[in-house]
């Protein structure tokens, strides 16, 4: 078989660029390593409750709207509002006058830095402003220039010229933010509480700007996973192949075929790659390429990639509760952010850890180091942020009357879950940590919720790296702990990010750009395939 165009992965990257392939009359085949389409944006039932995995609120940023929109999908969204807790305090955030509000929030927890708060906040509002002007408007990468002219000259081209001034404002304020609020306050504990639900060494300007995005997430009727659907649908009536269970094992770029894991050979004109790319230069047989260029090339990326570390992964808890959503929608909303002791992740002691981390050759019976493994997780646990999602707060058909579903999430770090699968211990310690997560819950924001239980289970992130394939089990991309980034950073460079120095191959999703998420991945998509309809070669 050929087709003009050839798509490797089905999370909404893969999904984005066939669609809009499709459309343009493209025959186009997809290929997803899962059973179904979806990757990181996924809902499924258990015993008639609906739990999201992966994406918890869709995030528009100008992008997601925008591509439904040009592609002509109807979703019926809700506003996913989100709240704030720390102990037994909740706040919800209402709309931009909410920072206002989090600044009390905050005094309240911390009153001997009341100025250090003032300054903060000072700082989040000004980014605050910075994103209004980057997402204040729909992305022109899905302006229509024939049909939208009009919008083009008075609401794009003046945008512009605040883009531009914007990210160089942008650019001044990308160091860690853990080390750039220590600018404003010496108290560790107050920096803990507003960085640490970030990614290690996560940029001052992506970090601070999340109070600002929080307040544009929302949440499709049915799951994140209705958005999913939608896309799949469109991309079968429009002609396009969508092959599930099935992965790329070769990639022949001179001669541009893939071969598959059921053994076919699929030949192709384009290619957009929407995974992970160490996979991808590590599948090209370099011993059949006659390009000795090429080969370098390819050769170069192995080598950069290598030693490249996936972005911080998380560990999830799913939780069945008999209980009526009015008792959660008392204390919270559907999206939640709440931390239980507001001392703060540094203060747990991470010798043991480190200590386990490096061991070598130890006997995986070893009853004191096993101890000392879940003692520290369980001070991780309680001195953490969760990010918690209740789907049927925000629809109500997503559990049966008088239950609910809990989604439960904590960073987690991929080099610590691996080292437990070594030892063996992987069951037990999923297991320990359900038990913990029930027990922070019970005995801090929902009590009685432990004897309220029906039913729970866990995932990881070697769950994460089973399913998607991704590095380290990544669900942001590159992690900002490396020595550098290995892609484009500038929002200026966008449009370069999917170019390879492949034939013929371009590069779309979470590995492409950074930072990444859900809307850049879309962004990445579109700009993808529109390369690809001028490279009709």
């Amino acid at each position: 078989m050929k087709y003009d165009a050839v798509v490797v992965g089905g999370g909404i990257a893969g999904l984005t660029a066939a669609a809009y392939l499709a459309r343009a009359g493209q025959s186009v085949v997809l290929f997803e390593r899962q059973q179904k389409v979806g990757g990181l944006v996924q809902t499924f039932e258990r015993n008639g409750i609906y739990f999201d995995g992966g994406l918890r609120s869709i995030e528009n940023s100008g992008i997601v709207f925008p591509m439904l929109k040009q592609l002509g999908i109807d979703i019926e969204f809700s506003k996913s509002n989100i709240s704030i807790g720390i102990a037994d305090s909740v706040m919800r955030l209402q709309g931009k006058e909410s920072v206002t509000e989090y600044e009390e929030f905050l005094k309240v927890q911390y009153p001997d830095n009341a100025n250090d708060i003032t300054a903060i906040i000072g700082e989040i509002k000004k980014i605050m402003g910075y994103m209004d002007v980057l997402y204040g408007i729909d992305n022109p990468a899905f302006l229509n220039m024939t049909e939208d002219r009009e919008y083009l000259m008075k609401v794009i081209l003046p945008w512009m010229f605040k883009f531009i001034f914007t990210i160089r404002k942008i650019k001044k304020i990308n160091e860690p933010v853990e080390e750039y609020l220590k600018r404003f306050t010496t108290n560790q504990s107050l920096i803990d509480i507003i960085a640490q639900h970030f990614f290690q060494k996560t940029p001052t300007s992506f970090a601070l700007s999340y109070f600002s995005l929080y307040l544009d997430y929302h949440y499709p009727k049915g799951g994140t996973a209705t958005l999913i659907k939608k896309l799949e649908d469109y991309i079968i009536q429009h002609g396009a192949t969508i092959k599930t269970s099935v992965s790329i094992q070769s990639l022949q770029p001179e001669e541009k075929y893939v071969l598959d894991t059921e053994g076919n050979r699929t030949d192709y004109t384009n290619l957009i790659w929407a995974g992970d790319l160490k996979q991808m230069y590590n599948i090209i047989p370099l011993e059949k390429l006659n390009n000795t260029k090429l080969v370098r090339k390819i050769e170069e990326k192995r080598s950069l990639l290598k030693d490249m570390r996936g972005g911080d992964s998380v560990f999830t808890v799913y939780l069945s509760v008999q209980e009526k959503i009015e008792y959660f929608a008392k204390i919270c909303t559907g999206h939640f952010f709440y931390t239980p002791d507001k001392r703060g992740l540094s203060i747990v002691q991470k010798d043991d850890i480190e200590e386990f981390l490096k061991a070598k050759n130890i006997d995986k019976d070893n009853f004191e180091l096993k101890s000392k493994v879940k003692k520290y997780l369980e001070d991780y646990f309680r001195l953490n942020t969760f990010e918690i999602a209740i789907p049927a707060l925000r629809d109500a058909d997503l559990a049966p009357e008088g239950q609910a579903g809990l989604v439960v999430s904590l960073l987690y770090d991929y080099s610590l879950s691996k080292k437990i699968d070594e030892f063996g211990w992987n069951a037990e310690i999923k297991e320990f940590l359900e038990q913990v997560t029930i027990q922070i819950l019970e005995e801090s924001i929902f009590p009685g919720l432990k004897d309220k239980i029906i039913g729970s289970f866990s995932s990881s992130p070697l769950t994460i790296e089973k399913l998607t394939g991704n590095t380290d089990g990544g669900i942001t991309g590159w992690a900002f702990t490396n020595p550098y980034i290995p892609a484009i950073s500038s929002m200026l460079g966008i449009a370069k990010s999917v170019e390879t120095p492949l034939p013929s191959i371009f590069q779309a999703g979470q590995w492409t750009y950074s930072p990444a998420g859900f809307p850049i991945s879309i962004l990445t998509a579109k700009l993808a395939s529109d390369r690809v309809l001028k490279n009709k070669i």
